[in-house]
């Protein structure tokens, strides 16, 4: 009458081991090699992977040859490798089980940015979509030819009113062919917005907060502020958000929105 009890006890055994063996699954030896368009490496480049590591590594960016090694579970990750003056890069990686380890080469290509000095024509808007290597440019004499809406909202620098009329960021971005609407489901989710002035600040947005039909609120890319055009400390081109409680994602000088997508 025993045998049964000791039979299961062992199969028991044997489903434990083998979920433990699963659960720690081997790491791969992943080196990321960070270089320009000529080869070169680049040191110190940010890198950044989602889903995040847990725990953090102590380093994420590249040492003095360029280079980063991790150890990964093997999968798919989302890498977003910067550095000022170059483009961001965003892609996605599969890492694989590898008993040698697995390298994978980034290269950025020159931005929109040196330092913090813009080198473009801070009179065009540029919009892009990263993911898909596609843009579109826009002069201010072409904003102001689209569909405005205004809004307004509370400089609390000024402790004043400020009325705004621009261009929703969604549709901007729709010209794009961007997932909005009812195509704003499932993986679209992932996708990101970045805005950036000419000084090189930057704020974030997830598309959802960008579609109205998802989200209140206005993101506008304005161009003129209680009915005049925006001067040189902020235009030609600000972006204005009027549910943020707080300023800060307020873009001015604004130069490019981008798409990006962590898959």
């Amino acid at each position: 009458m025993r045998a049964p009890k000791n039979c299961f006890r062992v199969l028991l055994c044997a489903f434990l081991i083998a979920a433990l063996a699963a659960a720690q699954q081997a790491k791969t030896s992943l080196t990321i090699v960070v270089t320009d368009a000529s080869g070169a490496p680049i040191p110190h480049a940010q890198v950044r992977l989602v889903p995040a590591l847990d725990p953090a590594p102590a380093m994420m960016a590249t040492d003095d040859k360029g280079k980063l090694r991790l150890d990964l579970l093997p999968r798919s990750y989302g890498l977003i490798v910067s550095d000022p003056g170059f483009k961001t890069s965003d892609s996605q990686i599969n890492v694989q089980p590898a008993t040698n380890g697995q390298t994978i080469t980034v290269t950025l290509t020159v931005g929109t940015f040196s330092g913090l000095s813009f080198v473009g024509d801070p009179s065009t808007l540029v919009i892009s979509d990263t993911f898909h290597h596609e843009e579109l440019k826009f002069s201010a004499a072409q904003l102001k030819a689209l569909p405005h809406v205004s809004v307004t909202v509370h400089n609390p620098h000024t402790n004043a009113d400020e009325s705004y009329s621009g261009v929703r960021l969604s549709d901007l971005l729709a010209k794009l062919g961007a997932p909005l609407d009812q195509q704003l489901r499932g993986t679209a989710l992932k996708s990101y917005v970045v805005a950036t002035g000419s000084d090189g600040y930057q704020a974030v947005f997830s598309l959802a907060e960008v579609d109205p039909a998802f989200h209140p609120g206005e993101i506008l890319a304005a161009d003129t502020m209680n009915g005049a055009p925006l001067d040189a400390k902020t235009g030609p081109f600000r972006l204005v958000v009027s549910e943020d409680k707080r300023p800060a994602r307020s873009v001015r000088n604004m130069v490019s929105i981008e798409l990006r997508s962590v898959q």
